[in-house]
């Protein structure tokens, strides 16, 4: 499949209400993959926005109850519409407000993608956690049949980032095996991934499970490019750009070279 290309070719309007931590990072990976991003919360635009994008993108890692009407305004134009939605349920989990606001996001909205960690899809599925803020704990984990349980209960193709990264529908599931321990010291890069989910899946809408592995694994392998390239004396920080620079470099060619995955 020519993923990337499509995007580069199309450009997808991707239109994110995400969180102010990395918002400036989401709209550059989004530039650097060959997307377009547009960022707008507040109630009285966000339909209108919505209305000339490809995709919505919602993120709900620094939750307000402003934001709130809105994503969910944004979230049922965007399925009037038919534009592939995706949400991020950021903590879902950690507080009462946001377990129940993903909860009601997704009583409301049918989302194509949830892009989450183990800790937060197992919150969603109404299981107990134990929650580390925005992280995902080291005792919540999810294999590839517990992906598909998920992915049938919340409607919804789930990508579960962590050692190993699985995307799964109801009845399929990737394992993905790029990626670098080390991503884990950026802030930011599980929001630049989902943002990258809807620009691929936008860009790819004959196989959601399938644009939606490939993101996964465009991450992944970028962020094994961006630490392969970083030099003497360079950081997190460096780190950071490193990886939206292998985002800009990636080709389709470079992700079938470099992707580690398998499909069952």
């Amino acid at each position: 499949m020519k993923y990337i290309e499509n995007i580069r070719k199309i450009s997808p309007l991707v239109h994110s209400i995400t969180n102010y931590v990395t918002v400036n990072d989401v709209a550059n990976v989004l530039l650097a993959c060959g997307a377009s991003p547009i960022m707008a919360d507040d109630e009285g635009e966000v339909e209108d926005i919505t209305s000339i994008c490809s995709s919505l993108y919602i993120n709900i890692g620094t939750l307000n109850t402003r934001t709130i009407a809105s994503m969910i305004k944004a979230g049922k134009k965007s399925n009037a519409l038919g534009h592939i939605t995706v949400l991020d349920p950021v903590g879902a989990g950690a507080s009462a407000l946001r377990t129940q606001t993903a909860q009601k996001l997704i009583s409301e909205i049918k989302f194509d993608v949830i892009r989450a960690n183990a800790s937060e899809i197992s919150a969603l599925c109404g299981e107990d956690i134990s929650s580390r803020g925005v992280d995902a704990s080291e005792a919540d984990t999810i294999d590839g049949e517990k992906a598909m349980y998920a992915a049938d209960k919340l409607d919804s193709v789930i990508a579960v980032t962590g050692k190993t990264d699985i995307v799964a529908s109801k009845d399929h599931y990737f394992e993905i095996y790029n990626g670098r321990k080390e991503m884990k010291s950026i802030t930011g890069t599980g929001c630049q991934l989902s943002a990258l989910t809807a620009a691929f899946v936008a860009a790819n809408r004959e196989d959601t499970l399938s644009a939606c592995a490939a993101a996964v694994t465009a991450m992944g392998v970028a962020g094994e490019i961006g630490f392969n390239n970083l030099l003497e004396g360079e950081g997190n920080s460096s780190y950071r750009n490193r990886i939206i620079d292998a985002i800009y470099n990636m080709t389709d060619t470079v992700l079938e070279k470099y992707g580690r995955s398998k499909f069952v």
